[in-house]
């Protein structure tokens, strides 16, 4: 099928790629032209494992284009993908103003039916919105159906999200596009959920808000089990084992961050609140995650009495591992609040390379530690777990270890003199 996503950001650019390998003809189209360039090129503006390398087998294959001209892919392609950016507004609400202007694009472009695809995250109500608009450009509603499709996408795990979802969520207004989408996933197998056009956007709204949810929950039991001396990664064991509730998204650490979870619960209160229904679940949620950064100051602040002056290294940059994405990074609101404290900053992250004149940045680990009162562990790499803790020890002035995420044996770091701290570890 001939395919037109329009955004060549995330959700589009991994959209895109997976839709073409999976044999379908693919115009990823952006409005910024150096991005294209670059991508014509072979440069891949974000970091995501395995997609440059599909990317560049697509291209070769003659099955991804990249270009600028949107109205060329609208006209071209019976199937359109929206996956442009929502960001969000001061009051959680969503800026709709590249949605608004890939909908005026499809208004002047549209000289056959299209089925419009919205993958963006949008507040409930939207795609119904998109729908009336068109109508109101005077498009006959027969020459278009929308489709509300949101990604369920991990960043870091995505290519194998879309190959191998748990659901398809398919939210429609009339039956007839239902059996295109599932000619353009004939390749993937997972079970379709089918539901309406503010259906499918409440689903993913609800899916990214219960898992916050779970984060701040075991945030705030830490925060508990600290008081009564009691290790939190036995409270998320016997939890994980229950299968009403599972083991994912049950550590403690600094909290979420990323481009979804801050983002969505936010849009989610806002929506509700647009209806006066006060979401107090949703609000506490985010109460939590935005006093947890707070804790993690207070026990370092313990130890170094006065963080003036201090130099703190921090290891981990990106909102979470596998990924070059610092947006809401805790990381880096993090080292925001020691700055303002006048300590001093080195971090090292093993993708994200900062360009911060306040914050120096290492391209090795241990360099990054030479001489600092205290060691911060702000993101869950990998690499953070076998490191070689003599070297560490001998480069730092100091033996404070804050482990912002529990992923460090404390009773290993023990052997070698440093003061470890966790959260109700």
């Amino acid at each position: 099928m001939k395919i037109c996503v329009i955004g060549t950001g995330y959700v589009g650019l991994t959209t895109g790629t997976v839709l073409s390998d999976l044999g379908h003809d693919v115009y990823c189209v952006d409005n910024d032209k150096t991005k294209i360039e670059k991508l014509n090129e072979g440069k891949v503006p974000i970091y995501e494992p395995g997609l440059s390398a599909l990317i560049d087998r697509n291209k070769k294959r003659g099955r991804l284009h990249f270009l600028s001209d949107i109205h060329y892919g609208i006209k071209e392609c019976p199937i359109i993908y929206i996956t442009v950016g929502t960001p969000a507004n001061e009051d959680g609400s969503q800026n709709l103003t590249a949605i608004n202007d890939v909908i005026d694009s499809i208004g002047q472009s549209i000289h056959s039916h299209k089925t419009i695809i919205t993958k963006s995250t949008v507040i409930p109500g939207t795609n119904e919105w998109i729908h009336q608009t068109l109508m109101e450009k005077g498009i006959d509603s027969n020459m278009f159906d929308i489709v509300s499709n949101p990604e369920f996408l991990r960043e870091g795990n995505a290519l194998a999200d879309m190959l191998n979802p748990d659901k398809i969520v398919v939210g429609v207004k009339r039956q007839k596009p239902i059996e295109t989408i599932k000619k353009l996933y004939t390749k993937i197998h997972a079970p379709y959920i089918i539901t309406s056009l503010t259906g499918a956007e409440m689903i993913k709204y609800a899916s990214n808000a219960f898992l916050a949810t779970k984060i701040s929950f075991m945030n705030e039991m830490a925060r508990i089990c600290d008081a009564y001396d009691v290790e939190i990664s036995h409270i998320a064991s016997a939890l994980g084992r229950d299968k009403r509730i599972g083991p994912y998204f049950l550590h403690a650490g600094l909290g979420y961050g990323g481009s979804c979870f801050p983002k969505d619960v936010r849009a989610l209160e806002y929506a509700a609140k647009q209806k006066d229904i006060i979401p107090e679940i949703v609000m506490a949620v985010q109460n939590v995650n935005d006093s947890q950064i707070n804790l993690y100051l207070e026990k370092l602040t313990n130890e170094l009495t006065n963080l003036n002056g201090k130099k703190i290294s921090v290891w981990g940059l990106a909102f979470k591992p596998e990924t070059d994405d610092t947006r809401e990074s805790r990381s880096l609101l993090l080292i925001k609040k020691l700055l303002e404290k006048g300590a001093e900053i080195h971090a090292f992250d093993p993708i994200v390379q900062l360009s911060d004149p306040a914050i120096t940045v290492y391209e090795d680990m241990y360099e990054a530690v030479k001489e600092s009162d205290a060691l911060i562990i702000a993101t869950e790499w990998s690499q953070f777990k076998s490191v070689d803790w003599k070297k560490v020890k001998d480069f730092m002035k100091g033996n404070i270890l804050v482990d912002g995420r529990n992923i460090i044996d404390r009773n290993h770091v023990a052997g070698y003199q440093f003061h470890y701290i966790g959260v109700a570890r």
